[in-house]
């Protein structure tokens, strides 16, 4: 029957290669095994038995099976319990269905619209009061306010978030990276913490033999026991027919490093096998290694070491003391606790006819263990790069997997991550408080044995203790966190398309340097929208303070409503478009520096309108000592829009596009004030050089004004008061602390 029929209280029979069609509680179950990797992220077989776990945690119910798992070997009856959304992968599809609340460029945007549109409303309102006041007519007055009202609002402010985000996206295109929301790559630039799901994303997601140990210590593969070891392994896995694999991962792992290590045909020819089964511990197989025969066995160490009298020692045996089964036991422990999975091989000398009793004889003979194989799932080769590069960004990462914690710290620590050894289960994160919980999150960097509701969980709090979060992965049991974060980066080489579906970026395969890429692009697209929006809303505010401080001396606004429009028209639009779309200086490797003011994108904004107003009225005075308003005004218009393309070219000098707009913007301004119908047209007066010196070395001193005077503002001793000193200290124990610090310090004020 269709899989989409099944209702709970229906039983299903499963066997190898099956895939799970809906939750199901075991009701028997013949040496069953499951790959359960697209929900919790172990990368190992689970092996399932009938008996129940009550209270166990998701990755460790044995008596369950979940829908969209595959069945490696075994066979199994289960009644259905769960299906559709009630199903754990429903669940987590249900999960990601949450997004985050805009963040970014999107999320200061919205802030900077809530913000200007009040103050330029109450800009014209205080420029036609201060008219009145100073004795202009109702008419121009209010004709005064309107214009400085209307030419301050920063019409151009969403096309150039837009555009700028679009060139970005198309420069991540070319790096084959799927933007499927442009909006969330200003985000991009603000993250300062990278979940990583650890299996197929920092993982290779399949199991290789990374070790092979003799009894006593590890030995290398190109070494004679490391060669012994690894062949008594390969010849106790199954032998597939033809071209036809192994079902089990382990098998898999071992017959391909055999394949790369040992070469072609080593004379084995089999006579029987036993396979492995979780209720036996072990596989085995005998037949003729050459013309001796052998037994051989490969399965759990503390099951196999039980049936060894003998070990082997250089290309002698000897016997297993309990001093040398100690020292093996030592060895196993020191795997394990690297998080790889261990197999103990031992062989023995049969005699030839007892090779056809196959298990009968295994239970006879003692064997002589040879050694150990460690089996783990290895890290990708550029991941520890790409951990790096993210540390010296300033980015936090955190490794967050279903795989058992010490697999998890291991590889943790193997890639680089900082404070691997900081490890929370989530078991551990059920017990805790709110409180609690978000103070150890905070501080730590591995969670393991987690599902998807725990990494819902732990996106959550982090982005409440104020951090910027992106979350990658390539799972089913990934979903719902990659939608909940501020980014989420969804990876195709994964079986499920849950992610990819919750994801705002697609990367292809498991490119770690992509998502490197992508953070960084991001990063430098915020610079390129914060230098924009700074032209924007900065020269506007510029343009608000020259007219108000006009107003209040000479009585009248210094510009006409004509004036202001052809201000916003030479400055804003097209410079602004071209700062957007041109490279920013710098790689974005380091995160933006907060200024002495705060954040830097109201540090930029407040700079620029503080130097654009400053030559504009330095020339606008200079010009009112010769009596004639006509021509001061028309020298404070000229030095309003050379200060601010100035700086425009302190921003994108390096750029072709932002040179060529600032050149024929002053080009434009220097026809319309020449040209003398034109100049009339616009309320201005063709200037001469003497007015044209006042007006750039008015500029020029704005200019330097905006080079310096950040320098000498940081090297100032400022006075600080009490709330001031308290965020200082708090501010100096935080770095103190490092980045872990300042998390937990923010999660706990949260």
């Amino acid at each position: 029957m269709p899989a989409a029929e099944l209702r709970p209280g229906d039983v299903i029979a499963l066997g190898p290669s099956d895939l799970v069609p809906a939750d199901a509680r075991l009701l028997a179950a013949d040496d069953l095994e499951v790959d359960e990797a697209s929900l919790t992220g172990e990368s190992l077989p689970v092996a399932k038995s009938v008996e129940a776990v009550p209270g166990a945690e998701l990755p460790d119910r044995t008596c369950m099976l979940y829908q969209d798992t595959t069945v490696l070997t075994g066979r199994a009856y289960a009644v259905v319990v769960a299906t559709g959304a009630a199903t754990q992968a429903g669940r987590a599809a249900a999960l990601a269905g949450r997004g985050a609340a805009p963040s970014g460029v999107q999320a200061q945007l919205n802030e900077l619209t809530r913000v200007a549109l009040p103050v330029t409303g109450l800009s014209g309102a205080l420029v036609g009061a201060l008219g009145l006041l100073r004795g202009a007519s109702v008419r121009q007055a209010v004709s005064s306010g309107v214009a400085v009202a209307v030419a301050a609002v920063p019409e151009g402010l969403p096309l150039v978030a837009t555009v700028a985000q679009l060139a970005a996206a198309r420069r991540l295109s070319r790096r084959n990276v799927l933007v499927r929301s442009s909006r969330t790559l200003g985000t991009m630039g603000r993250v300062d913490t990278l979940c990583f799901d650890k299996t197929g994303t920092l993982t290779e997601g399949r199991l290789r033999v990374t070790t092979v140990s003799g009894p006593e210590g590890e030995a290398g593969f190109d070494s004679a026991l490391g060669r012994r070891v690894l062949t008594a392994a390969a010849r106790a896995c199954p032998q597939g027919r033809g071209a036809e694999r192994p079902r089990h991962a382990t098998d898999r792992a071992v017959l391909d490093a055999a394949a790369a290590h040992l070469g072609g045909d080593d004379g084995w020819r089999l006579v029987h096998e036993t396979p492995f089964e979780p209720s036996r511990g072990f596989s085995a197989a005998t037949g003729w290694d050459g013309d001796r025969p052998a037994l051989v066995v490969k399965g759990a160490p503390e099951v196999v070491m039980e049936r060894c009298d003998r070990v082997a020692s250089g290309a002698r045996t000897a016997a297993l003391t309990a001093e040398r089964r100690e020292r093996s036991r030592g060895v196993v422990r020191d795997l394990a606790e690297r998080g790889l999975r261990v197999l103990a091989v031992a062989e023995a000398r049969p005699e030839a006819s007892r090779l056809e009793e196959g298990r009968a004889a295994l239970e006879e003979e003692r064997l002589t263990l040879l050694g150990f194989v460690g089996i783990a799932d290895p890290p990708r080769r550029d991941a520890a790069a790409a951990i790096r590069t993210l540390t010296e960004a300033g980015i936090r990462v955190v490794v967050i997997t279903g795989d058992h914690p010490a697999t998890a710290q291991a590889v943790a620590a193997e890639l680089g991550v900082p404070h691997a050894d900081r490890v929370l289960t989530g078991a551990e994160l059920d017990r805790l408080s709110d409180r609690h919980r978000a103070e150890r999150i905070a501080r730590t960097s591995v969670f393991a044995r987690v599902g998807p509701e725990h990494k819902v969980r732990i996106v959550q709090t982090l982005r409440r203790a104020g951090r910027v979060v992106a979350m990658t992965g390539d799972g089913a049991n990934d979903a719902a966190a990659i939608r909940l974060a501020d980014v989420g980066i969804g990876l195709s080489a994964g079986d499920s398309a849950a992610a990819r579906s919750a994801a705002d970026l697609v990367l292809p395969g498991s490119d770690l340097p992509g998502i490197t890429e992508a953070l960084l692009e991001g990063r430098m697209l915020w610079q390129s929208v914060r230098n924009a929006v700074s032209i924007l809303v900065g020269g506007n505010a510029g343009e608000i303070a020259f007219t108000v401080y006009g107003t209040a001396v000479g009585g009248r606004a210094p510009l006409s409503t004509r004036q202001l429009l052809l201000v916003n028209t030479l400055t804003d639009m097209m410079p602004a478009l071209a700062v957007a779309l041109a490279p920013p200086d710098g790689d974005g490797e380091r995160p933006a520096r907060r200024g002495p003011f705060g954040d830097p994108l109201h540090e930029a904004i407040a700079a620029r309108g503080l130097v654009t107003a400053l030559g504009s009225i330095l020339a606008w005075q200079i010009g009112r000592l010769t009596g004639r308003r006509r021509r001061a005004g028309t020298m404070g218009l000229a030095a309003l829009v050379i200060t601010q393309l100035a700086q425009t070219l302190q921003m994108g000098r390096h750029s072709p596009a932002v040179l060529a707009t600032c050149a024929a913007s002053v080009l434009v301004l220097a026809v319309v004030i020449e040209t003398p119908g034109l100049s009339h047209f616009f309320g201005s007066v063709p200037l001469g050089p003497a007015a044209w010196t006042v007006v750039l070395g008015s500029a020029a001193v704005a200019a330097a004004v905006s080079v310096f005077g950040p320098r000498l503002l940081r090297r100032l001793p400022v006075a600080k008061g009490p709330a001031v000193k308290e965020a200082a200290v708090k501010e100096a124990a935080v770095k103190e602390a490092g980045p872990e610090g300042a998390a937990a310090s923010a999660a706990a004020q949260a």
